[in-house]
């Protein structure tokens, strides 16, 4: 097994990008479309420069999913109506439904992942992994620039 935590998190994030493309593509969803939906189930009424954000894309490619997703009756474009140059993103009644499947589809996800671990190791690994979260977004170049200043 590898040693090296880096690779580790990095391959084990690999492969879960890989098994919930298999699980998702199973509801006639892309990997994005899906994250896109549980984002806006998760954090509703923003603009499309949030989600793009969220999802690490551009919003110019971001424009183009959301056009075939409205098209497709998936998600509904409102006036902000504190930018009126701005559009907040919202599910329709067509997505909710598949959203609850697709959050299905998660949870099995999760399961299927943390086979082996008992519940106390399971909570040990969240609490680990927020910490290394925690971790990785700070700015922490800086500090060891200055120090080897």
């Amino acid at each position: 097994m590898e040693s090296n935590i880096g690779y580790l998190l990095s391959d084990s994030s690999r492969l879960l990008r890989r098994a919930f493309d298999e699980r998702v593509r199973g509801l006639g969803l892309t990997a994005v479309q899906a994250r896109l939906l549980l984002s806006l189930q998760k954090f509703p009424d923003n603009n499309q420069a949030f989600y793009a954000e969220r999802l690490e894309i551009e919003p110019i490619t971001l424009t183009r999913i959301v056009d075939r997703m409205e098209d497709a009756g998936w998600i509904a474009r409102v006036a902000d109506p504190s930018d009126r140059r701005a559009r907040l993103l919202h599910l329709t009644d067509k997505s909710r439904g598949i959203v609850g499947r697709l959050r299905t589809r998660v949870e099995e996800l999760v399961e299927d992942m943390s086979q082996g671990l008992s519940t106390g190791e399971r909570a040990e690994l969240m609490r680990l992994l927020a910490i290394v979260a925690e971790n990785l977004a700070a700015d922490r170049t800086d500090a060891r620039e200055a120090a080897n200043g």
